[in-house]
């Protein structure tokens, strides 16, 4: 898994796809009218390769080469001289994937790139830094995560649950006993396996030159020339029925997530089709689709609630799929924004049976239409700037595809409404699922969820005798779920393994 996206650059060398071809790996996205140019440095490294006892050393490594001095400056020299030029550079690390990002004025290109290029390949590993980021690592584990944002929380349950045993299987940032335990040696030594020029693709875009891909070349390749070692295959243990784990934490309301893995990913034609019928059913960030209006619009129950074909990180703060957290294993997934918490039960059955209903009825032909129609606009706003598209062509490489969001817009034109409803039935369902949910009261959510006994929900004001009757039938919706498969975890003990 660890060369993939190399052997996919090869492959695309001989098609003409890229400019991956000479030297270190180099995607390229000039954009003649504009002013600044893009980064994106990308190692083929995550949080997947972080060693047992070590979970959060990709992520924190990666820190320690944006976020930290290097061998020429001090943190704070380097601040002061990225401020006159109104820019910066930054890491985000993934399960698989490290990238080094950052955007400047041309005019400024030649200081800004003697910064960026030392902060990769000449970190100064100073101990202060080390200590200052290490604690930044553990704040976001032992209180932000855990007491600041009860809908991150939920889904990082979820996905500790569905990836248990497997290289997926932590939060990137860690574990907080993991953390406390890394060294800065470990850090160095993770940073010399796999800061390689073995090991990076260069990602530029903007007011490209052939000087700037030879320039970068050059300064890169002065990293170690070795291969890292191979990460290990990620392979989701099958789930059998639906598990929640629940964590027991004083909240007004009560966060739910649920998802389980699918085989599906960009490139692949029910890809495509299923993301038709993703996007009535839970279009992110977006009050159209039939998830928003039925818990939303209808009932008034949180600020919305969304569905995914893929892991969408940060959804709070983006409104379209950002790039460069491509996965080769990835999962479906329903997010329910928090509702009170006597609506727990109903919420989260609601959900469950409008993707069901989905599931068994399909898409209308005209729902159908209007959405393919909505979606052929739509995707043209995904990767609104050259940071986002350069971004987009690293992904693309990583699935083997040409470029996925043509292939999206391209793949509506002959799309039927068949093709979408079996790819439905082929790949979304709700018997094998898991749930991660924060909530006040934990011994009560799991005693109603495992009951299964009515659920109903009261207004503040009055609804109409449709939605009335309709939510008779969706507090008696049945969740098959038995005791021994909900856990009940108090939020001090979470992730403490």
């Amino acid at each position: 898994m660890k060369s993939s996206i190399r052997v996919l650059v090869a492959i695309a060398c001989l098609v003409g796809m890229t400019q991956w071809c000479w030297g270190i790996s180099t995607v390229q996205l000039p954009v003649a009218t504009d002013p600044t140019v893009s980064f994106r440095i990308l190692f083929n490294v995550g949080s997947q390769d972080d060693p047992a006892g070590k979970e959060g050393l990709a992520e924190l490594t990666a820190s320690m080469v944006t976020d930290a001095a290097t061998k020429q400056n001090s943190y704070d020299q380097i601040l002061a001289k990225l401020y006159p030029m109104a820019a910066g550079y930054s890491s985000s690390v993934d399960k698989e994937m490290t990238v080094i990002s950052g955007r400047v004025h041309k005019d400024n290109l030649n200081d800004y790139v003697t910064l960026l290029t030392q902060a990769i390949t000449q970190p100064a590993f100073n101990d202060a830094d080390f200590q200052r980021l290490k604690t930044n690592a553990l704040n976001y584990l032992d209180r932000t995560l855990r007491y600041s944002n009860d809908e991150a929380f939920a889904k990082e349950i979820m996905y500790d649950a569905i990836y248990a045993g497997t290289p997926y299987g932590h939060p990137t940032t860690g574990l907080p006993a993991s953390v406390q335990g890394i060294t800065l040696d470990d850090v160095k030594n993770f940073y010399g396996t796999h800061y390689t020029a073995a090991n990076v693709v260069i990602g530029v875009g903007g007011s490209v030159d052939p000087a700037l891909v030879d320039r970068l070349n050059k300064e890169l390749s002065t990293l170690p020339a070795q291969a890292p070692p191979a990460a290990a295959a990620v392979t989701p243990k099958p789930l059998s029925g639906i598990s929640a784990v629940i964590v027991a934490k004083e909240t007004p309301s009560t966060a739910i997530s649920f998802g389980f893995p699918i085989d599906v990913k960009r490139g692949d034609p029910d890809f495509y089709r299923l993301w038709v019928a993703n996007s009535w059913l839970g279009e992110h960030r977006n009050g159209s689709s039939h998830l928003y209006q039925v818990i939303r619009e209808t009932r008034g129950m949180n600020y919305g609630d969304y569905s995914y074909l893929e892991y969408f990180p940060n959804p709070w703060w983006h409104s379209f799929p950002p790039p460069n957290s491509a996965r080769h294993q990835q999962l479906f997934e329903i997010w329910i924004r928090p509702v009170p918490n006597e609506q727990a039960q109903f919420a989260l059955r609601a959900a469950m049976r409008e993707l069901q209903k989905l599931i068994d009825s399909g898409m209308t032909a005209d729902d159908f239409a209007l959405t393919r129609s909505f979606l052929s606009k739509y995707v043209r706003h995904y990767a609104p700037t050259t940071d986002w598209r350069l971004g987009y062509k690293l992904d693309d490489a990583f699935y083997g595809v040409s470029d996925h969001l043509q292939m999206a817009e391209k793949s509506l034109e002959n799309m039927t409404v068949d093709q979408v409803n079996q790819a439905l039935k082929k790949h979304l369902q709700t018997s094998n699922l898991t749930i991660g949910i924060v909530t006040k009261d934990a011994q009560a959510l799991k005693a109603a969820l495992v009951s299964g006994a009515p659920s109903p929900i009261t207004y503040a004001t009055p609804k109409g005798p449709e939605v009335l009757e309709e939510d008779k039938t969706i507090a008696t919706y049945p969740i098959k779920i038995s005791a021994d498969k909900v856990t009940i975890v108090p939020a001090d003990s979470t992730f403490m393994r």
